[in-house]
């Protein structure tokens, strides 16, 4: 049981960074490569403000890092160990969900 107030906030962080579908987004871009903004606004489909507020709410988490180069700013992870660790937590949310699909479809006769 998580009790430590550190450990609950990190967390908290966490789930705040997950809470919005562009910054899953982010973070799954970033978990493949480093990009630039530009970049990452025209792959997701967003607005280069919109990106900005995205990657500032990340950065604040202390989930993504900003690395001059030259003159321009590229984003990645700040650990490569938070691209993992969203590969596990996705890996587990769709193992929990199918679990309990095959579950109620079994409860109601399904096959």
């Amino acid at each position: 049981m998580l009790t430590i107030a550190p450990d609950i906030e990190v967390l908290t962080r966490f789930g705040r960074a997950l809470a919005d579908p562009v910054r899953c987004r982010l973070l799954l871009a970033l978990r493949e490569a480093p990009a630039h903004p530009a970049d990452l606004a025209d792959r997701l489909g967003v607005s280069r403000t919109r990106l900005s507020n995205h990657l500032a709410c990340l950065r604040d988490c202390g989930l993504v890092v900003a690395v001059p180069v030259g003159r321009r700013t590229r984003y990645e992870l700040a650990d490569e160990r938070l691209g993992h660790a969203l590969d596990d937590l996705r890996d587990a949310v769709v193992a929990v969900a199918s679990d309990r699909a095959c579950a109620e479809a079994a409860e109601k006769g399904c096959r």
